[in-house]
């Protein structure tokens, strides 16, 4: 730019100049579009493909068909018997991701005291994968059985694998706002959650991760039936009093207000028992020492 300045008499070379420079300026731009200096990560743009879409509230449709692990035609619905549902949405030959999910749910479960798979709760598993074979759908569910160590004489009732074709898995994974992507001939990418359902099959609540505390478990199952599951209904309406869901957490925390509340409203009924026990007994003393 100094050389150009100093040529006084030649403005038209300079401004040529200037229109070479800013087109070399876009050019590099198209090359770096990051605007920091790097190109574009191809993962960046699959993270914004997959994910989940929250639709609490959304109801399932529980009339699709499906097959299996047993090879058995199933609907949805067969699985809705006065119970909240945990829906996993997997694949069966994923290498990694899906065997830990399976695992660890299974752990979780035996961790949660007092509710039992099958009496309290079901889970049901949906492949994405159109193309899952009948062979890898029971070979999944018996590794994972072997982990739960259920007692139920058929555990494919209490939590079946099931696969089918893609209208229907795209009906379901619609319906809960569930994005993956085929990403070879094998493999997706996809998210990890645990979707609680009512028993009428309404979307209730969303449990991310691999791994799941059995408190926020047990309390997601307790919220999605109304507190009409387990052993102890008044227990599990003293927890849905003192729990919230922290979606900011994602997971369910003291509601710290509330206890304060329900302390300050038992404080007022034990003083007032008091109070009125005292005046009885002052009532019956004065009786007592009263002109014989």
């Amino acid at each position: 730019m100094f050389i150009f300045h100093r040529i006084a008499g030649r403005p038209i070379l300079v401004a040529v100049s200037a229109v070479l420079i800013l087109l070399a300026a876009f050019a590099q731009a198209e090359v770096k579009p990051s605007g920091f200096g790097m190109p574009s990560d191809p993962q960046d743009q699959l993270l914004k493909e997959i994910g989940v879409d929250e639709h609490l509230g959304a109801v399932l449709p529980l009339d699709l068909r499906f097959l299996d692990q047993n090879n058995r035609q199933v609907t949805l619905r067969d699985y809705f018997h006065g119970s909240p549902i945990l829906l996993s949405l997997n694949y069966y030959k994923c290498p990694m991701l899906c065997p830990m999910t399976f695992r660890n749910l299974s752990e979780t479960i035996g961790e949660m005291k007092g509710f039992t798979l099958g009496r309290d709760f079901k889970v049901v598993t949906v492949s994405f994968n159109p193309d899952e074979k009948q062979e890898t759908a029971k070979e999944k569910s018996a590794e994972t059985y072997a982990m739960l160590k259920t007692k139920e004489p058929d555990p494919s009732l209490v939590w079946p694998f099931l696969r089918g074709n893609k209208p229907e898995i795209d009906k379901v994974t619609r319906a809960v706002g569930y994005r993956y992507k085929k990403t070879d001939e094998v493999n997706f990418a996809h998210p990890t959650v645990l979707i609680v359902l009512s028993p009428e099959g309404k979307v209730t609540r969303y449990l991310y991760g691999i791994k799941h505390d059995p408190m926020n478990l047990r309390l997601a199952i307790i919220e999605a039936a109304k507190g009409r599951v387990g052993q102890s209904q008044a227990l599990n309406t003293i927890l849905l009093y003192c729990f919230h869901y922290d979606p900011a957490g994602r997971k369910y925390a003291l509601a710290a207000t509330r206890i304060m509340a329900g302390a300050g409203a038992l404080t007022v009924m034990l003083l007032g028992g008091l109070i009125l026990f005292l005046r009885f007994k002052g009532r019956a003393g004065a009786k007592e020492g009263g002109p014989k």
